[in-house]
């Protein structure tokens, strides 16, 4: 059975950083592709950042500059670095997987960040 656990969420200042991490274990062929999503209050399910197997990455206009999603295949894990964090980053962090063989996704529990002005 495929699971994800996210990790290194918390509080912290505007400005501030944080990195959490994704480990996917169980059942794991390839994973195709990796990424971060949020869900502030009140809001929709936004994606974050996400890359390819071969590293290619993606990010949301808000983030750009700011957030640098990596990932290590050999020990599938994500990883989501989040620089000069904004209290409008305050959101609950979704790992998510993709798994073309197997035409299956995967998501984490959520880990919750906290921005304070």
């Amino acid at each position: 059975q495929v699971r994800l656990v996210e990790s290194g969420g918390g509080l912290v200042q505007a400005g501030g950083s944080l990195r959490l991490s994704c480990v996917v274990s169980g059942g794991i062929t390839t994973i195709d592709r990796m990424a971060w999503y949020r869900r502030a209050p009140g809001k929709q399910r936004e994606l974050v950042a996400g890359i390819s197997k071969f590293g290619s990455a993606d990010y949301a206009n808000s983030v750009k500059g700011r957030f640098t999603i990596s990932r290590d295949n050999g020990k599938n894990t994500a990883y989501l670095q989040m620089n000069s964090l904004k209290p409008e980053d305050t959101a609950v962090y979704y790992c998510n997987a993709l798994m073309l063989t197997t035409s299956s996704e995967y998501w984490g529990q959520g880990t919750q960040v906290t921005v304070s002005s």
